[in-house]
Parts: structure tokens; sequence; C-alpha cells
């Protein structure tokens, strides 16, 4: 009963701007890592490096509107405060976790100018519209409220890193650390979409990455890789009886479609059971 009591004397949870700003103001050394809920292992391998580079740490939980193209995607995503909190609470050194509701987040109501250039209009910016420049607009405000040193983020969504990246850093005294994705003991990349599907549809989605997996070793002595990703685009479509929405190679450098193995990620969406998946390796 005590240890509980500590945790949650440890870790405060506040719930609007003013308690935010009031809150933070002393501190410098900010470490932070914005989340939609849905809280994994992923997320809380970012919190433990966070709370090992920065003096404090703060968590964000808000499902952003407006980087979603469809609303059923909005209310279907799998995000439980109780549940968030529940394994936040088990986090020793956890400083603070920051709950807003759409109007402290957007509470000039003032719309956004943000726009992807258009060479970065690939891969899920191609396939979802308006999603990028959404992510950007709420990374620009809960930076600006926040001004934290390190903000964390996972390389799963190595595109939307990537961007955010090149956005914030450029606009704010703040680095940008990416970390690298988590997967299962089955290699399946941790997402809290995951959390969608019934245990046996988890095993044929592990299925899958594995396959996808097994790509980048063959890619290896392939001089002409997008062409070979393109081929096994239409096999893996068929075996697995899925969409796929991209399967390329990429530089790592500029998103730019590469044929080298050095220097690149393949990078990949598709729908299971009308479930969007990512991943990149």
């Amino acid at each position: 009963m005590f240890y509980l009591l500590n945790i949650l004397i440890q870790m405060k949870i506040l719930l609007n701007n003013q308690t935010l700003i009031k809150t933070l103001r002393p501190f410098s050394d900010i470490g932070f890592v914005p989340t939609m809920g849905g809280i994994h292992k992923g997320h809380i391998s970012l919190i433990n490096k966070s709370i090992k580079s920065n003096k404090k740490t703060i968590v964000s939980i808000f499902v952003n509107p407006k980087q979603f193209n469809s609303i059923k995607d909005f209310k279907s995503y799998p995000s439980s405060i109780k549940d968030d909190l529940t394994i936040l609470k088990r986090i020793k050194k956890l400083d603070y976790v920051y709950i807003p509701k759409f109007k402290h987040i957007y509470e000039n109501n003032k719309r956004s100018n943000i726009k992807i250039e258009k060479k970065y209009k690939i891969l899920c910016a191609k396939f979802r519209k308006g999603h990028f420049e959404g992510v950007l607009d709420v990374m620009n405000r809960l930076t600006k409220k926040i001004k934290p040193k390190n903000i964390f983020m996972g390389e799963k969504d190595f595109q939307q890193f990537f961007l955010v990246k090149n956005f914030i850093e450029k606009r704010f005294d703040t680095k940008i650390i990416g970390c690298k994705t988590i997967r299962n003991r089955n290699n399946l990349a941790l997402s809290s979409r995951n959390f969608l599907f019934k245990k046996k549809e988890l095993k044929q989605v592990e299925k899958i990455s594995n396959k996808f997996l097994k790509l980048k070793i063959k890619i290896k002595k392939i001089r002409e890789i997008n062409k070979f990703l393109q081929k096994s685009k239409k096999e893996i479509e068929n075996f697995f009886d899925i969409k796929i929405e991209y399967l390329e190679n990429r530089s790592i450098k500029n998103l730019s479609k590469s044929n080298k193995y050095k220097g690149s990620r393949i990078f990949l969406a598709y729908y299971f059971k009308d479930i969007r998946l990512i991943d990149n390796f």
C-alpha cells in the first residue's frame, strides 16, 4: 500500500495549460514523450530513455483528431486513459503526465498554415491527406507549451520522425531523439493498433511481419531493389490476402527512393482486417 502511494505521489497528472505551465516553469532540462495513448512497451522504452537523459520527464496523452483522415479510424483508435495511467504509474521516476482536452491544445482556434513539401508527399503522406500537417501542427503546439530539451520518438513511423525532426529542430531549441522500433518475441513491431486484433488475428499479423522482414535479407544482393519489391508486393498480397499500400526502399537521409542497401530502409503500409499497419526495417 505504501509502495503504491509513493508512486502516486511521484507522478503528477496535469489536466490543463495553466497547471502545465506553472509546474514546468522552474525546469529547463525536460524530456518529452508525446503519445496518443494505447501505452505499450515501445512507449515505456521511450519514457525510460527520457528519464535517463533528462532531469524531468513528461508524457502527453492526446488523441489528435486533426491527424486522422478518417472519422472511423479516429473513433476506433485504441486509447483508455484509465489503462494508460495504470501502466504509467508503475514507471519509476516518471514525473508528469499531461492529459489535455481539445480546447487546451487548440485554444486560439487559429488555422494552421503548415504545409508538407511536395517531395515529402510520399509513403503515408500520399495515402493519408493532411495527416502529417496535423502531426506537425500538434507537435508545434505541444513544444511551445512544454519547452522540452529533448523529444523522444519511436522510429516505427520513420517518416513521421523524419518530418517532425526537420520541422521542430528548425523552430525550437529542442532535439528530436529517434529510438529504435521495439518488437515482440515474434518480431512484430509494437503498436497501439495491435490492441484491435484478436489473438488469432495477431498471430497472422506476426507471420506477415516476418515475411516482410525476410525481404531485408534478400535485397542485400539485388541491384534493382524497388523492382524486386514491387514483384514481392503482388506475391505477398496474393498469399496473405491483404492490401499493401506501399512497399519501397528509401534513403533514411532524405526519404528518396533508393536501390542501395546501405543507408536505406524498406518502408511499408498495409491493411489487415481493415486495420492499417506500418513498419520499416
